[in-house]
């Protein structure tokens, strides 16, 4: 639906590297929405995994700085939110990471 927004709504309104941008959040929030399903898909095999339960947080934690730093940055030009942005993709890395050890610590 965000991308279809993009797409539609806002090419006429942002300029094209702004548009990248916003392009660029909706990406990593759909990848990561879909790492979510896949800590969901885990957690039901793995039951109590604290570390299931911190990826879940820190994706959660990377699609609001990154990608919604992202979408702000891109309908606003603030550009002080690129400051942010860096923050959601350690907390992307830490997720998948701590993903990882979750599933290795279950075997």
């Amino acid at each position: 639906m965000l991308g279809a927004f993009g797409a539609h709504g806002l090419k006429a309104k942002l300029t094209a590297d702004m548009l990248a941008v916003y392009q660029t959040a909706v990406h990593y929030h759909l990848f990561h929405a879909l790492g979510l399903l896949a800590v969901g898909l885990v957690a039901s095999q793995i039951a109590d995994s604290v570390w299931l339960k911190w990826s879940g947080w820190l994706m959660l934690a990377g699609i609001i700085l990154f990608s919604g730093s992202l979408y702000v940055l891109s309908v606003s030009g603030w550009r002080w939110l690129g400051m942010v942005t860096p923050f959601g993709g350690l907390a992307f890395i830490a997720a998948w990471i701590v993903f990882v050890i979750a599933i290795a610590k279950s075997s």
